[in-house]
């Protein structure tokens, strides 16, 4: 007795809409990873960690923006409301960027998302706008409650309101650094490992481990030394940079170096992108 295949029409179907292409998927891998930023779209625990630090961040701007509606001769600027948050922005980028990046090499989707016309770089370049963007938003809402309290308030009419304005637009620049700093360090070594424990432990390390090395540098009997040990530490880089180009007051004296800390801070970013393109490549290419 033989037996003999038969063949089911089930309506499988050729698909015959339109194809997007690569600027689609960027854009929803981009929408995708901010929205996991905030946890939305996920369970309510991971919604806990980014809401309580946006709301931390909201409830310091509210309060510097009550004080400063009291008391016009409070001076806190916008740009060093990114200083006083620093270790509040360190934790949350040592959360955010596991959970873009380490997530995707955990469960094996990469090779998933490589097998499209995604390229490498368009996966990085999704992801780093993705983090990019919810640091940026960390610390520009606040500002921008920061800025609307003392237009609102102020007694010097149109003109108080554009001096504002013209302290604000350089807040939200160094804003814009941070967050582009903060990205490329915490995605680099993020996409080092699938265990997201180790990923925030590692991007807390480099910021507490090279900490210490600045403050032996800054009593060192060398001058110059001096001049340059915050260029050690990407948290007084950071600060170095917004001191040179902003005019924010840390604790370390920059001296004629100024430039230096930017010059650093740039090659520090574009490093850490390069060779986050490089990682992906490798994994695009297996």
């Amino acid at each position: 007795m033989s037996e003999t295949g038969v063949i089911h029409d089930i309506g499988y179907q050729r698909y015959t809409g339109p194809r997007l292409g690569r600027a689609a998927a960027i854009n929803a891998l981009y929408v995708h990873g901010l929205r996991a930023a905030y946890g939305l779209g996920r369970s309510a625990k991971a919604k806990i960690f980014p809401w309580l630090v946006a709301g931390i961040t909201v409830l310091v701007a509210v309060i510097i923006a009550a004080v400063k509606s009291q008391i016009p001769d409070f001076e806190f600027g916008y740009a060093e409301f990114d200083d006083s948050l620093s270790w509040l922005i360190i934790f949350f980028a040592a959360i955010l960027a596991p959970t873009l990046v380490s997530r995707d090499i955990r469960s094996g989707t990469l090779p998933l998302y490589f097998s499209r016309p995604l390229r490498a770089a368009d996966y990085v370049i999704a992801k780093f706008l993705a983090m990019t963007t919810a640091i940026f938003l960390l610390l520009g809402v606040p500002q921008l409650i920061m800025f609307l309290g003392a237009a609102f308030t102020t007694k010097k009419g149109f003109s108080g309101v554009w001096d504002e304005v013209r302290d604000l637009v350089p807040g939200l620049g160094y804003s814009v650094v941070w967050a582009l700093l903060f990205t490329s360090i915490g995605l680099l070594i993020a996409s080092l490992t699938g265990k997201q424990a180790f990923a925030a432990g590692g991007i807390v390390a480099v910021f507490l481990m090279t900490t210490p090395v600045v403050g032996v540098m800054s009593v060192l009997p060398s001058t110059t030394a001096n001049h340059l040990a915050g260029l050690v530490s990407p948290m007084t880089l950071i600060s170095g940079f917004g001191s040179w180009a902003f005019g924010t007051e840390i604790g370390i004296d920059l001296g004629r170096y100024g430039p230096i800390y930017g010059i650093e801070a740039f090659c520090l970013i574009a490093a850490c992108l390069l060779l986050l393109l490089a990682r992906y490549r490798k994994v695009a290419a297996l």
